[in-house]
């Protein structure tokens, strides 16, 4: 009786020692993946900063934040740093989807998990065939207007654009409302912040979210107005969406803030890889 005691016992101990290894494997995977997300956004926002300030003529988008990556002293090893930091938050987002359970943990919710999964996925891989080139490719913008071109020409293309461009406006939507509302703070440790802490990226969250929604919005309006005139040259990447703001009534101030505003996200993606519940 005793012998079987203890080999249930040793059995229930090698397994919940597997799990938690496990569990810190993706866990430094999410990690990682957060600090790659921030690193690619912070780039973005300060392309975007010089846009404003007419001094800067490179693309903002992930490539163009790619080729300032790539400049840098040791570019390349940063560059394959990206490499596993989005094929780790592809890990961490399938892993959530996949092996997840309970109730607070709905099919919805590991869809979403799925997707992002796939999205980061395909990131990684851009990412990779960046790192292992020349560091040219298609821009962004290139690849928004030849997707849409593809899919005008298809059966009731005109309906799968606007449909696209009304999904990506509703994306856009809901990540302005929910970072409007602090929600992502459900999702962090605040407890292990200070005060200050809390405060700062409670800030960093709200600025960086709303800014963040406000560009994929804009996105989704251009893809929109491709499908209205049938004309693929309508749409925009992330590049030619953030210009579009200069000729808004504010101007390039208005690119400003918006910039500003994805360097904030940047820096709370930074603080989630430090912060969230993983």
């Amino acid at each position: 009786m005793t012998s079987t005691y203890a080999h249930w016992r040793a059995r229930a101990s090698r397994s919940m020692t597997g799990h938690s290894a496990e569990q810190e494997t993706l866990t430094v995977a999410g990690r990682a993946g957060f600090v790659a997300r921030g690193v690619v956004y912070v780039l973005i926002g300060v392309l975007a900063v010089r846009i404003a300030l007419g001094s800067g003529g490179e693309e903002a988008d992930r490539q163009g934040a790619l080729r300032q990556v790539a400049e840098q002293p040791f570019g390349r090893v940063m560059l394959w740093a990206l490499v596993v930091g989005f094929g780790c938050m592809a890990l961490w987002r399938g892993a959530r989807a996949v092996m997840t359970r309970g109730p607070r943990r709905k099919a919805a919710s590991r869809l979403l998990d799925g997707g992002r999964a796939l999205f980061y996925a395909a990131v990684c891989w851009a990412t990779a065939a960046f790192a292992a080139g020349s560091g040219q490719g298609s821009s962004g913008d290139a690849k928004s207007q030849d997707w849409t071109a593809s899919a005008l020409k298809l059966p009731y293309g005109r309906v799968l654009v606007g449909a696209a461009g009304c999904l990506l406006i509703g994306i856009g939507a809901v990540l302005a409302v929910r970072a409007a509302l602090r929600r992502f703070l459900r999702q962090l440790d605040t407890a292990a912040m200070s005060r200050r802490t809390r405060q700062v990226v409670t800030g960093l969250g709200v600025g960086g979210g709303v800014a963040r929604g406000t560009v994929f919005a804009a996105a989704g309006i251009f893809i929109l107005v491709a499908a209205d005139r049938f004309d693929p040259h309508e749409a925009k990447g992330m590049d030619a969406t953030l210009r579009s703001f200069t000729h808004a009534p504010m101007g390039p101030w208005l690119l400003v803030a918006v910039a500003v505003g994805l360097i904030l996200f940047g820096v709370f993606s930074f603080a989630s890889a430090r912060w969230r519940r993983l």
